[in-house]
């Protein structure tokens, strides 16, 4: 019995609720006509189907319009606080839809973050200070399992970890990694010398094994029949740098990360007769999500750069 009048009310039109709400709040159907831009009969009308499909009157008919009856009364102020959440939702819609509100979460690799990507950043939070910017540094991976569940709107991983079944390629970076050190061994800026004489006769800074970027570096010294053996293995590429400028050794870094460093020359960049080739990254979003308002001007921003 109660299963069977829950789904009377279900398939009540909304739109009914809404007449019933502004003519209760006027108290007039001739008021609330002209709110709603209608005719007093659509008004009534309206009203009479839905004491129809409820069975029950809800208005009683006076000299200065209508006054609600005991059940109106207490429908009314259910659909008071249902209407005013629903107005509250078109609001807070609005105000994604004009970048007045919303968040905009991204996840990328901390060699992509500091150039490529920052200043993107900073301009998109110029442009819309109301968004929330939330950016992850981490791995290639782990971006693509945060990408999964719906964690974070974009992510920028290592090719070999896209999966163009569940990943929308919005734009390609490529990458150069490059040896750098610091003035102790700047001998070594004068010709380039082989991945076999470094991984000898140098200490190695290196970030710490479990990343794309750690990986993809091993694979170069295998491609070269050396074995990578560092003596420093850090988590950061800001530790890496710095180790770097102290001369604690040669260190592995993307190129673009140490620019300031190399113009400033508190590092130079050692060049090696096998040049590490360039890697590939993506700009990726979930396949089949529809792409929120703040994430698509930020991709818009990003890609145009």
């Amino acid at each position: 019995m109660i299963g069977d009048i829950l789904k009377i009310y279900m398939y009540i039109n909304l739109e009914h609720y809404r007449i019933f709400y502004i003519t209760a709040k006027s108290g007039s159907f001739s008021k609330a006509a002209a709110e709603l831009f209608t005719s007093q009969p659509a008004i009534s009308q309206s009203i009479k189907q839905l004491e129809d499909k409820l069975g029950g009157q809800l208005f009683y008919r006076n000299a200065r319009g209508v006054t609600l009856t005991v059940e109106g009364e207490v429908l009314f102020k259910y659909i008071e606080q249902g209407y005013g959440l629903m107005l509250t939702a078109e609001r807070k819609f609005a105000e994604l839809k004009q970048m007045n509100a919303g968040q905009l979460r991204i996840s990328v690799c901390t060699a992509v973050c500091k150039y490529d990507l920052l200043e993107s950043i900073c301009e998109y939070n110029r442009m819309y200070p109301g968004i929330k910017i939330n950016v992850k540094d981490q791995s290639s991976p782990e971006i693509a399992r945060l990408l999964s569940v719906g964690e974070i709107d974009i992510g920028i991983l290592n090719v070999r970890n896209l999966d163009e079944s569940s990943m929308d390629v919005v734009k390609n970076i490529q990458i150069q990694d490059c040896f750098v050190a610091g003035t102790g061994y700047e001998q070594l800026n004068e010709n380039p010398i082989s991945v076999q004489q470094l991984a000898d006769n140098y200490p190695l800074i290196m970030l710490q094994q479990g990343g794309s970027t750690r990986e993809y570096i091993e694979e170069y010294f295998r491609s070269h029949e050396v074995r990578l053996s560092p003596q420093i293995e850090l988590s950061h590429l800001d530790l890496i740098v710095e180790f770097a400028i102290k001369g604690m050794g040669i260190a592995c870094v993307t190129k673009d990360y140490v620019q300031k460093e190399l113009r400033e020359g508190r590092l130079f960049e050692v060049p090696t007769s096998e040049p590490i080739p360039v890697r590939n990254l993506a700009v990726v979003t979930k396949k089949g999500m529809p792409v929120s308002t703040a994430a698509q001007r930020f991709i818009d921003l990003f890609c145009s750069a």
